[in-house]
């Protein structure tokens, strides 16, 4: 369930309010295989299970573009801005992989909010989303998501 904000400016004053998790989403071979197909990164340590299997991680990982990637799948699950006109992704920062995600394993993201900036007929919001992977104490993933969410005045 997320956390909702009634309208954008209802945000600056969230800063270091903690979004909660998301539900676990399982790491499948089919996903990292349509991530190849569209990347054209095949990297056998993501696509050959046969070879990745007898790798330094015991089997296929996740590309970690990939699992950044879906920092904008756990976003909407985490934080839920209402009367807007429109939304944008501005860009990340500091972005760091401190682990990799095997084939079949579990992740979810968590969320903090942790900086609020008023623009002109906007709020930009950084998320910081830390990709989680179940039973393992290092994350797959910690990025600072920027967004911006533009409003109507008044």
């Amino acid at each position: 369930m997320p956390t909702i904000f009634k309208h954008p400016l209802k945000i600056l004053d969230a800063v270091g309010q903690d979004l909660g998790t998301t539900d676990w989403v399982e790491m499948e071979q089919s996903r990292i295989n349509q991530f190849a197909d569209a990347t054209d990164d095949h990297q056998w340590i993501h696509v050959d299970e046969e070879k990745a299997a007898a790798g330094p991680y015991g089997a296929c990982i996740a590309h970690g573009y990939l699992t950044l990637s879906l920092a904008s799948k756990f976003l909407p699950d985490l934080v839920e801005v209402q009367q807007f006109t429109m939304g944008v992704n501005y860009g990340v920062d500091k972005v760091r992989f401190p682990n990799a995600v095997k084939v079949g394993q579990m992740i979810r993201g968590a969320g903090v909010i942790e900086q609020v900036e008023e623009k002109p007929s906007a709020v930009q919001v950084i998320v910081r989303v830390t990709i989680e992977i179940q039973g393992e104490l290092r994350p797959a993933c910690v990025v600072d998501t920027i967004s911006r969410f533009y409003y109507q005045e008044d």
